[in-house]
C-alpha cells in the first residue's frame, strides 16, 4: 500500500520536535517489542513485605533504645550517682543532675541486671548472650524460623542487662529482635522457607539500622555476616528497603543525627598508610586477645556450680566489682567523682571520647595510657557480661575497643612521628578494622564507620585497614554461628546439589562404544521381543532410520505391554514408539534428569547434531553424581560450628504453642 494514500496509510511525519511527538505513541510499543511485561506484582509483594518487616522493627528499635537509655539514667544516674559516657547521637535521655555517687551500689546494679536477665532467659534459652549467633543460626538451619516469644523476652531480658550497666551493645540483641519479627511476618504471610529466611535478614538489617542510624550500612552488614566468605545476595535488596523504612522511622522520632560526632575533616596523607597499617597488626593482636578472654569466661561460666539463670548475675557482680574502684579512682584523679569511663553499658561514649577528646581526658602520654587502660578494661568487662549469659551484643564493646586502642595509637604516633596527626581518624579506623576483622564483614564495617561518623573522608586507610585486618583474623571469629561460605549453608543445600548437577555434561558421564540393540520402525512385534530377550543392560530401544538418525523409543514398558497381548504379530516399531527424547553431549545433567523424570525413563540416548547416537546416559550413573554431592554438603555442614538448636519434645523446632513451625 503507498504510504500517501489508503486508510491504513501512514501520514508523512511534520518536521521538528512535533513531528517526534506525533510519532512518540506508535515509538513506545517498538521500544519493548520482544521483551516480556513488567511484573509489578512481584516487586509490589518484595516491597511492602520488606516495608512491613522494617516498620515493625523501627517501631520496636526506637522503644529499645530509649527504654535503655531511660533506665540508665534512672538506675546509674539518679540511683548510683553514675554519669554514663555517652556518644553525640544518644543524648536525648540525658537531662537532671545525677545523684550522690554510691559506689556499693554500682557494684550490685550489673547484679541485679543479670539477674532479671537469667530469669527471663529461662523461657527462651535461645536469648541468651548477644543474639546475632542465635539470629545466624536461625537463618542456616531453621530456614528462618524463630519462635514469636524471642522478640518480646529478648527485648526484656536486653533492657535490664544495659539499663543497669552490662558491658554490651544494643545491635546483638536489635538484630535478634528484628529478625524474629522478619520470621514472624513471614510465618504471618505463608511465605516459603527461602522467602522467610530473607524476611529474617530483612530484620536483622531494619533493627541494626534503628539503632545506629546507618541505613546502608545495616543492610550490607545483615547479608555479610552470615559467611565467613560471601553474602546472601538475594536479601540484598529486601534488606536496603526494610532499613530504609527502619531509619526513617528512628530519625523521625529522635531526630536526624549521626551515632558520632567528628571534629571535622580529615584530609588524607599517603604518607600516613603505613601507620595505619601497623594499627592495625596491633589491633589484631588485640582482637585475639578478646576473643581468648571471651571464650575463657564462657568456659569458665560453664563449670560453675548452681542454676543456669544464676550465671549472668555473677558476670554482672564480676563487672561492677572490675568498673567501680577504676571509676573511683580515675575520678579521684580527674576531679569528678561517679564520671563514666565507658566500661559500663556499650562503650559508644569511650569511643567518642577516643574521637574528639573529652575535658577530663588528660593530654600527651597520659592520654595514651589511659586509653589503653580503658580498652583492656572494656575487653574484659564485655567478656563478663556476656560471656556469663547477659543479653547484650558484641558489636559495641568490639567498636569501642577498636575505638579507644586505635584514639590511643594516633595520640601516640602524634607525639612521636607527626604532629599534624588527628588521632581521631585512626580511632574512627581502628573501629572499624577491629570489627570488621574478628566479626568477618570488612565491606558492611567500612561503611557503618562511615555512616555512624557522617564522613567519608577515611575510605583509603579504612579500605587498607580492613584488608590487613581480614587476612590476619582470618582464623578468629566473632560469630561462631557463622558458616564459611555459602557451599558450606544448609539453608542452600538443594541449590548447590543442582548446582553441582549443572556443573557435569552429559558427554563427561555417558557410555560410550558399548553395543546397544535398535528397531527401525517396520522391526515386527516377534523380532523387537526377541532383542529384547537377549539385551543385557538396556531400558529403551532407540529406533533409527535407514541412515541410522534416531526417529523413536520403545520402552521396556511398552514392550511389556506388547508381549502381553495375545495376538501381537499386527505390531510395529512404529506403532509402539513414542517420540524420541535424548540429550546432548553439551547438556547438562540437571536438563538431562529433567527429561527423564518428565517422560518415566530410565536412560537415555546422547546424540550428536545430527541425530545419530554417540552413547548412553543411565540415571544410576546421575544419583551416583547427586550423591556424591549431598555428601559433600553433608560433610561441610557438619564442620560449620553450629549453635544448639531449641527443640520441643520430638526434637523438632520449638514454637509457642507446640505446633510445628509454618
Amino acid at each position: 500500500m503507498s504510504s500517501t494514500g489508503g486508510r491504513g496509510a501512514r501520514r508523512p511525519r511534520r518536521p521538528g520536535w512535533r513531528g517526534w511527538l506525533d510519532e512518540a505513541p506508535s515509538l513506545v510499543p517498538a521500544l519493548f517489542a520482544g521483551t516480556g511485561p513488567i511484573d509489578l506484582s512481584i516487586v509490589g509483594r518484595a516491597v511492602w513485605r520488606a516495608a512491613l518487616v522494617g516498620l515493625g522493627a523501627g517501631l520496636v528499635g526506637a522503644a529499645f533504645f530509649a527504654a535503655v537509655e531511660y533506665m540508665q539514667r534512672l538506675f546509674l544516674e539518679q540511683l548510683a550517682g553514675y554519669v554514663p559516657l555517652r556518644a553525640s547521637g544518644e543524648t536525648f535521655a540525658a537531662g537532671a543532675e545525677p545523684g550522690p555517687f554510691r559506689p556499693w551500689l554500682l557494684v550490685l546494679l550489673p547484679a541485679l541486671g543479670g539477674l532479671a536477665c537469667g530469669l527471663l532467659v529461662r523461657l527462651a534459652p535461645e536469648t541468651k548472650g548477644g543474639g546475632a549467633d542465635a539470629m545466624i543460626a536461625a537463618f542456616h538451619r531453621e530456614d528462618g524460623f524463630v519462635r514469636r516469644r524471642v522478640a518480646w523476652i529478648k527485648s526484656l531480658a536486653s533492657a535490664f542487662t544495659l539499663g543497669t550497666g552490662g558491658a554490651g551493645g544494643r545491635e546483638g540483641p536489635i538484630m535478634q529482635v528484628g529478625g524474629a519479627l522478619g520470621s514472624i511476618v513471614g510465618r504471618f504471610l505463608h511465605v516459603s522457607p527461602r522467602e522467610r529466611r530473607i524476611l529474617l535478614v530483612a530484620g536483622v538489617a531494619a533493627g541494626t539500622a534503628a539503632v545506629f542510624r546507618t541505613p546502608l550500612g545495616a543492610a550490607l552488614f545483615a547479608v555479610e555476616v552470615l559467611y565467613k566468605d560471601g553474602f546472601e545476595s538475594d536479601a540484598l535488596v529486601p534488606s536496603v528497603l526494610a532499613s530504609v523504612v527502619a531509619y526513617s522511622i528512628v530519625i523521625s522520632i529522635f531526630g536526624e543525627s549521626t551515632l558520632f560526632a567528628t571534629p571535622g575533616r580529615f584530609p588524607f596523607d599517603p604518607t600516613h598508610l603505613w601507620l595505619y597499617a601497623v594499627m592495625t597488626l596491633v589491633l589484631a593482636a588485640a582482637a585475639v586477645a578478646y576473643l581468648s578472654m571471651y571464650g575463657a569466661v564462657q568456659r569458665a561460666a560453664e563449670r560453675l556450680p548452681g542454676p543456669d539463670w544464676l550465671r549472668p548475675a555473677l558476670g554482672g557482680l564480676a563487672l561492677g566489682l572490675l568498673a567501680t574502684p577504676i571509676a573511683m579512682y580515675v575520678g579521684g584523679q580527674i576531679g569528678a567523682e561517679g564520671q563514666g569511663l565507658g566500661i559500663l553499658g556499650g562503650g559508644y561514649g569511650a569511643a567518642q571520647t577516643a574521637i574528639t577528646g573529652a575535658d577530663w581526658l588528660p593530654a600527651g602520654w597520659d592520654a595514651v595510657g589511659l586509653l589503653f587502660l580503658l580498652a583492656g578494661a572494656k575487653l574484659m568487662a564485655a567478656s563478663f557480661t556476656i560471656g556469663s549469659g547477659g543479653s547484650a551484643g558484641l558489636f559495641a564493646p568490639s567498636l569501642a575497643i577498636g575505638a579507644l586502642l586505635g584514639g590511643a595509637f594516633g595520640r601516640a604516633a602524634q607525639l612521636l612521628v607527626d604532629p599534624s596527626i588527628d588521632p581521631g581518624a585512626f580511632a574512627l579506623v581502628g573501629m572499624g578494622a577491629f570489627f570488621g576483622g574478628i566479626a568477618h564483614v570488612p565491606l558492611a564495617a567500612l561503611v557503618l564507620v562511615c555512616e555512624m561518623a557522617g564522613n567519608y573522608d577515611l575510605l583509603v586507610p579504612l579500605m587498607l585497614s580492613q584488608g590487613i585486618a581480614f587476612v590476619a583474623l582470618r582464623n578468629h571469629h566473632l560469630y561462631v554461628a557463622q558458616v564459611a561460605s555459602i557451599r558450606e549453608s544448609p539453608a542452600h543445600r538443594d541449590a548447590l546439589l543442582l548446582e553441582a548437577l549443572e556443573a557435569i555434561r552429559a558427554g563427561e558421564l555417558m557410555t560410550r562404544r558399548r553395543d546397544f540393540e535398535t528397531f527401525t520402525p517396520a522391526t515386527p512385534a516377534s523380532e523387537m521381543l526377541r532383542k529384547v530377550a537377549e539385551a543385557s543392560w538396556q531400558d529403551v530401544f532407540p529406533v533409527v532410520d535407514a541412515g541410522g538418525t534416531l526417529r523413536g523409543l520403545v520402552s521396556t514398558d511398552a514392550l511389556r505391554v506388547l508381549a502381553a497381548e495375545r495376538d501381537a504379530t499386527w505390531a510395529v516399531a512404529a506403532d509402539v514408539m513414542q517420540p524420541p527424547i535424548t540429550a546432548r553431549p553439551e547438556d547438562d545433567l540437571r536438563r538431562v534428569t529433567e527429561r527423564l523424570v518428565a517422560n518415566g525413563l530410565r536412560e537415555i540416548p546422547v546424540v550428536d547434531g545430527e541425530g545419530k547416537i554417540v552413547g548412553f546416559l543411565d540415571e544410576a550413573e546421575i544419583q551416583r553424581v547427586h550423591l556424591e554431592a549431598a555428601s559433600r554438603a553433608e560433610r561441610a555442614a557438619r564442620a560449620s560450628t553450629a549453635v544448639p538448636r531449641v527443640t520441643d519434645e520430638r526434637g523438632r523446632p520449638g514454637t509457642d504453642s507446640g505446633a510445628p513451625p509454618g
